[in-house]
């Protein structure tokens, strides 16, 4: 008789899309340790206040790697979870739209800090494409306002400085505390309240999984702790998973 397939719960952080061309920002190699001043691009308070940051974000996005990335085998080995039929939800705290990508459902996807296919109008709300604000910028508008109000645009991301969105926040927790196995997959468990959905399952007896080049906060709370190149690591993992429960 086949086993009953575990709920699956999986935090997502920069280090899975690495080897898709997309730097992490705090690891030793990452835009952030290289360059400390780049932080302020992604600071709300020196958007809004300085016009040059903001025509320097633009260029930025313009030239993101994001926009050519193509799923690594992380993305693919999680989205064969889904067609091996466990029930699967993907907490990520990236940006790329690569698990989605991958084929994994966007409806089993949330994006704790929103996505970078998208600009907002920070006065007035109003939505558009990123794509049609950078379409405005290649044209020769450096600081695109919004065409609605004349307000200020900003990519659909979280920035530093800005609020979390509480509905996503609460779903994130609820897929925490209902699944059997919470896995944590590149991500440095620093940042909250990304980080403390590990301890949301942990207290909910989920098994925790941390698969990371460098220890985290969490690591006392993992049954298995894996320092192996993600790339590497998340299709063993998978694999074994899917053998177990065939």
């Amino acid at each position: 008789m086949t086993k009953q397939k575990p709920l699956i719960t999986v935090l997502t952080g920069a280090g899975i899309s690495t080897d898709s061309g997309i730097p992490d920002f705090r690891g030793p190699n990452g835009v952030w340790t290289r360059d400390p001043a780049k932080e302020k691009l992604f600071t709300l308070q020196n958007y809004l206040a300085d016009e040059e940051v903001r025509k320097a974000s633009w260029l930025a996005r313009k030239d993101s790697p994001a926009w050519t990335a193509r799923p690594n085998a992380a993305h693919e080995a999680l989205a064969d979870l889904e067609r091996n039929g466990f029930p699967l939800r993907v907490v990520t705290q990236n940006i790329d739209g690569l698990h989605q990508k991958a084929g994994i459902a966007d409806r089993k996807v949330i994006e704790l800090h929103g996505t970078m296919f998208t600009v907002r109008c920070v006065d007035c709300g109003a939505r558009t494409t990123m794509r049609e604000a950078l379409d405005r910028v290649e044209e020769g508008e450096p600081d695109p306002s919004c065409t609605e109000c004349g307000g200020i645009l900003k990519s659909g991301t979280i920035m530093f400085g800005e609020m979390l969105d509480p509905d996503t926040i609460d779903r994130a927790a609820q897929v925490a505390a209902a699944c059997d196995l919470f896995w944590a997959v590149g991500t440095s468990l620093t940042v909250e309240p990304a980080a403390s959905l590990c301890a949301i399952a942990a207290q909910a007896g989920a098994r925790i999984t941390i698969v990371n080049a460098q220890a985290t906060p969490y690591d006392p709370l993992a049954s298995t702790i894996v320092r192996e190149p993600i790339g590497e690591a998340l299709p063993k993992l998978v694999q074994t998973l899917v053998q177990e429960y065939a």
